[in-house]
């Protein structure tokens, strides 16, 4: 067998091989996170051990402040240990920032930075989300296919706009309760038209041979067998139906129940392919469910898949230590305050962008007539000389009508921002390249 991925730890907690009354100084010195905060794995761990000390006593008095401070989930694995969780202070800073952000509104008041979260969420998430899976397709020609409603010309066109279509769908879902059959629903929408591994869309597996492995002959993970697959996934939908606030079951934050149904997901394993999007879709799906109505704009998939390592490894380390799922929490906080960071210098730059355009147009007598939506056209007209309009791409693009946006296009030739190109029966708008000379004299 080749060599594992991981330096896994010496020894579980259980094991009890110290006494903590007798290592005190230890105890003092060693808590749930390192000094800089950090929820460290032993691989990791044993090299910031201060000189002269045990390595082993100090990672086992770590695993003791740990279990002092965890709680039990009703989750089990498949030899029927349970899984535990704890939520050291540096991962509350990160609960409370994310929560801080949904109470005061991620975005502001402001129409501008609001005209560009429309089907944010949507689009760059399918797009994020197939390319973790695999599928190759570039940036540029997804968003022309969910922009246009082109049809799919191969296998990964088809898994974005699979993906596209599940997105839309747990928005659609989100005042319901999870049940089985929309889980399958999910994946069914996920998967449709993909036969990878044997998958059939919105069914689970029906054999064992499913594993993880890391490409070197190591298996990672085993999910339980098929047979438990309704029975195990039942348990999962009583957990999201269940109320965790703190009154008659132990209090679990929204955003950590979020990520719980991540985790479980990608455990069972259910399907034959497709089981990291439908958990995705999960998360979001409870997010929204809870009131976090902005992460319909933050894609999480996008920055997992710079670092689909680490992503793995999140789960592996909270499988193999104890079922210790601290750490799959750790990298999901810090997925999700990276993709809000993003969102936010995003709307900050097309803000700017756009603000700058706007101080051009109201200096025009052109200007003074445009439309926000036709602004932000010329906008993007200038930015791009030669770029091609389409009215089908602008009603996607502003969640307007066919008619509207031919409307908004015709005006701008008529003030001979863009021109018309006809291919038959087709118009088009093309972005000439004197756009400002145009503004500049009328």
């Amino acid at each position: 067998m080749a060599k594992s991925i991981i330096d896994k730890a010496p020894f579980k907690f259980k094991d009890n091989l110290y006494n903590i009354q007798e290592n005190i100084e230890y105890l003092q010195k060693y808590q749930d996170t390192d000094q800089k905060g950090r929820y460290l794995y032993w691989d990791k761990f044993k090299y910031r051990v201060d000189k002269g000390d045990d390595v082993h006593k100090a990672w086992w008095t770590t695993k003791f402040v740990r279990f002092s401070k965890s709680k039990p989930l009703d989750y089990y694995d498949k030899e029927n240990n349970i899984f535990l969780f704890c939520i050291p202070d540096t991962l509350q800073a990160k609960l409370y920032k994310i929560s801080h952000l949904s109470s005061q509104g991620i975005v502001p008041n402001n129409s501008i930075k609001k005209h560009y979260l429309i089907s944010s969420l949507l689009m760059e998430e399918a797009i994020s989300s197939s390319q973790l899976e695999g599928a190759s397709t570039t940036r540029r020609v997804a968003k022309d296919m969910l922009t246009n409603n082109r049809t799919p010309k191969n296998d990964d066109e088809a898994m974005i706009l699979n993906n596209y279509l599940l997105m839309r769908e747990i928005k659609r879902l989100k005042e319901e309760d999870l049940t089985i059959d929309m889980i399958l629903d999910l994946h069914k929408i996920a998967t449709y038209g993909n036969h990878e591994n044997g998958n059939i869309a919105g069914a689970f597996r029906q054999s064992n041979d499913i594993v993880i492995s890391d490409g070197e002959d190591n298996i990672l993970h085993q999910p339980p067998s098929f047979e438990l697959i309704q029975e195990r996934l039942q348990n999962v939908c009583d957990f999201a139906n269940t109320s965790h606030l703190g009154e008659e079951n132990i209090f679990i934050h929204p955003v950590i129940k979020a990520i719980f149904l991540h985790f479980m997901i990608g455990y069972e394993h259910p399907f034959s392919d497709g089981n990291g999007r439908t958990a995705r879709a999960l998360f979001y799906w409870y997010m929204l469910k809870s009131g976090y109505d902005y992460f319909e704009y933050i894609s999480i998939s996008k920055l997992l898949k710079e670092a689909p390592k680490q992503y793995g490894m999140s789960f592996l380390y909270s499988e193999i230590d104890d079922n210790d799922l601290t750490y799959f929490i750790d990298y999901q906080l810090d997925i999700i305050l990276r993709a809000i960071d993003e969102l936010l210098q995003y709307l900050e730059q097309k803000s700017r962008e756009f603000e700058e355009i706007n101080a051009m147009l109201n200096s025009s007598q052109v200007g003074a007539s445009l439309t926000f939506i036709q602004k932000d056209i010329v906008k993007k007209a200038i930015k791009n000389p030669g770029r091609i309009f389409t009215s089908k791409e602008i009603a996607n693009d502003y969640d307007k009508s066919l008619n509207s946006a031919r409307k908004y296009l015709n005006q701008l030739v008529e003030h001979k921002i863009l021109a018309i190109i006809k291919h038959g029966k087709t118009k088009e708008y093309i972005a000439p390249s004197n756009i400002r000379e145009v503004l500049r004299d009328a």
